[in-house]
């Protein structure tokens, strides 16, 4: 049995597209975002992001230096950044969403993207905000 993740789901707010435009971010962990973090940002168009991640790796780069740490420590400092910044990276990217107009639609449960995009799609009904805007949520 395939393990089930939990997926949020955005919308642009002023879409003319039928699907709104809908962006599915996972809950947890961006393994992606840990290995790659500068690239992982720029990839999702996240240029502050991206630009505040090089600093903080230089700076931590540059403070080691400066103090003289060891090589395991540094390392270890370095992972830390690294692990500090997998568990927040989704969490910056829903952010980033809000920033450009997006808002959360819905929250699913499903066991991969593929999966959480057919129960989105296939089980929606108009749902109009205090503002007069419509969007798709699932019931």
């Amino acid at each position: 049995m395939a393990r089930t993740r939990i997926y949020t789901v955005h919308v642009r707010q002023w879409s003319a597209s039928t699907d709104r435009e809908a962006v599915f971010v996972r809950e947890g962990f961006s393994c992606g975002a840990f290995f790659f973090s500068v690239l992982w940002a720029l990839r999702y168009r996240m240029w502050l992001t991206a630009i505040f991640l090089f600093v903080a790796s230089v700076a931590l780069s540059l403070a080691s230096d400066l103090l003289q740490v060891d090589p395991v420590t540094e390392s270890a400092l370095g992972v830390a950044l690294a692990l500090i910044i997998g568990w927040e990276a989704n969490d910056w990217r829903r952010r980033s969403l809000a920033r450009r107009g997006y808002v959360m639609a819905a929250v699913i449960a499903a066991e991969n993207l593929l999966e959480a995009e057919r129960r989105f799609f296939a089980r929606t009904a108009d749902v109009t905000f205090g503002d007069g805007w419509t969007t798709s949520m699932v019931v």
